[in-house]
């Protein structure tokens, strides 16, 4: 029997973040399987976004944007390959641990694809990686706050990082900045 856990996140896990996740649990005697789950852009959004914001071109004067199903299908596509990257990036940060890791991609509300992976695999405890989002936690609206209303199992939030340049760190605890 192995102990499960879902780890949802936003962007691709990075090696000290899958460090910091296993470390969590070394010490369980149980053998550990990460389910990392990871939801794909909205490529309808991004387009919106991208010819909202462009926009504001039309009332300066600049010539209006126009994609065709093409073109749309083309971004799509670059979102569904970034995506795939993104979650073999993830699950090969995990296997740097020895770990057992699977993974996948979901165009769905990534909470409710949560609530259902949580359901289907029988994890014991949800990790939620994110950047911070100061205006969506204060009104409660994050990932994290809405997995914890729904879900019975202990919700973790962990905010992302890349790892720490220690000499850096060092060198400005020492008050040696001045090379820099």
């Amino acid at each position: 029997m192995s102990y499960k856990v879902v780890v949802l996140v936003e962007e691709p896990v990075t090696s000290w973040d899958a460090r910091q996740i296993v470390a969590l649990h070394a010490d369980f005697s149980d053998p550990m399987h990460y389910y990392v789950l990871i939801p794909v852009e909205d490529a309808a959004s991004r387009v919106e976004a991208t010819i909202g914001s462009l926009a504001a071109s039309e009332v300066m004067g600049t010539a209006a944007l126009y994609l065709d199903e093409n073109d749309l299908e083309r971004v799509h596509e670059e979102i569904r390959a970034a995506s795939r990257q993104a979650l073999e990036a993830s699950v090969q940060a995990f296997k740097e641990f020895n770990v057992r890791v699977t993974g996948e991609v979901t165009a769905t509300d990534p909470l409710e694809r949560l609530y259902s992976l949580v359901q289907e695999c029988g994890a014991a405890e949800v990790i939620i990686l994110t950047r911070p989002h100061l205006v969506a936690e204060f009104f409660h609206v994050d990932w994290t706050t809405r997995a914890r209303r729904k879900l019975k199992v202990p919700v973790l939030h962990l905010l992302a990082q890349s790892e720490p340049d220690w000499e850096s760190e060092v060198r400005s605890q020492n008050g040696d900045d001045a090379d820099t």
